[in-house]
């Protein structure tokens, strides 16, 4: 059975966030809740060149879930077992079994699984299951404008696009996600310099 993963051409993403907001829609997720974010990563400034002043400012843009890691950490450290591997790839959560302790959300080193604080439990994306189920696309994928987002064999994507090794994105040997990217051309610069990473939602903008 394939192993199923989203890949992301950062190359080509506005950072329009139709992706993040049809996966809210789909979800109906409160206030707070993001499963899917889309991060502005920038760098650069201003320079004197003579009487003039040049700039060499420079941003992209990366949207990023769960990504059902080969080794998912939230796995790992759930102490009701409210996780489970798929055959196909997917991590999937259970609210049932889960008691909101955010181990999950502590150990996830791309802050996937978040706290649904009305219902006491965490959450996150289980790549629109019932979605692939019918024959259609998640809905982040349905909704991206460009068709940069997209789910499919991980190694498929991994042939087309690349590693998830895209700065600011953690060490991929962390837990080894089932993500593929290609890479901004200013990737390497936000990795020389750290650059700026910015997500409107999150500082209330």
């Amino acid at each position: 059975m394939r192993r199923l993963g989203f890949g992301v051409d950062t190359s080509s993403c506005t950072g329009c966030k139709a992706c993040q907001t049809a996966c809210k829609n789909r979800h109906h997720l409160p206030v707070g809740v993001l499963w899917r974010r889309v991060y502005e990563i920038s760098g650069g400034g201003w320079r004197r060149d003579g009487e003039a002043w040049r700039h060499d400012v420079w941003a992209y843009s990366l949207s990023v879930s769960c990504n059902h890691c080969e080794e998912p950490i939230c796995l790992e450290v759930c102490p009701a077992s409210a996780y489970t591997k798929r055959e196909n790839g997917i991590v999937a959560h259970d609210p049932e079994r889960c008691l909101g302790c955010g181990n999950c959300a502590w150990a996830c080193p791309y802050g996937a699984p978040q706290l649904d604080v009305a219902r006491g439990v965490m959450t996150k994306c289980n790549l629109c299951e019932e979605e692939l189920a019918a024959g259609r696309p998640p809905a982040c994928v349905a909704a991206c404008p460009l068709r940069v987002l997209e789910v499919g064999d991980r190694e498929e994507l991994a042939a087309r696009l690349g590693p998830p090794d895209v700065a600011p994105l953690p060490d991929p040997e962390l837990t080894v996600p089932s993500l593929r990217l290609r890479a901004h051309r200013n990737a390497d610069r936000a990795r020389a310099t750290g650059g700026r990473v910015r997500n409107r939602e999150e500082v209330g903008e």
